[in-house]
């Protein structure tokens, strides 16, 4: 089989509002791609993650002009603003919250993550968000993200998390 010689663009877009302007424009019609269409499909492909900021990647076969979308997660931080409904992180979390979040919420992201995280259950991811609400100035259900993390072990939320528990070694990833 003959190499197929391919040529791959990163770049980090906001969710469903990439734009056709430098520096996606330039690198896409340097390989002569319809940058309208690329920009599209980014949206398209985007779409979920709304006002976030996304990696993406496309790749293009340079003979062919075909090319595949690719995107990635977005950041801890972003998917946990987004959740509490806050633009940027407090820095100054002991005295500002910036939003709250439910121990739901928390195990909802930690699904979205699990391809980047190392964690082998959701109990583990959630304690590793709950350190990451806490950074950023976010209660959750109303309380310091820190203090909670003792209760995730005690069992005192593995109602809620169950449900999660499953999708997550349930998702072949």
């Amino acid at each position: 089989m003959k190499n197929v010689p391919t040529k791959t663009i990163k770049i980090m877009v906001e969710g469903g509002n990439a734009k056709p302007a430098p520096p996606l424009a330039p690198a896409l019609s340097q390989l002569k791609l319809n940058v309208g269409e690329v920009v599209k499909k980014i949206n398209e492909a985007t779409a979920q993650f709304k006002g976030m900021s996304v990696p993406v990647s496309v790749e293009v076969d340079t003979n062919t002009k075909k090319y595949t979308v690719s995107v990635g997660i977005p950041t801890t931080t972003a998917l946990l603003l987004k959740e509490a409904g806050a633009n940027e992180p407090s820095g100054d979390t002991a005295h500002k919250k910036i939003g709250n979040v439910s121990i739901e919420s928390i195990a909802k992201v930690a699904l979205m993550k699990k391809p980047s995280m190392t964690c082998k259950s959701v109990k583990s991811a959630v304690k590793s968000l709950l350190g990451s609400a806490h950074e950023i100035g976010i209660t959750v259900d109303g309380r310091d993200p820190k203090e909670m993390v003792k209760e995730v072990d005690e069992g005192k939320f593995d109602e809620v998390l169950n449900k999660y528990e499953e999708k997550w070694n349930g998702e072949t990833q």
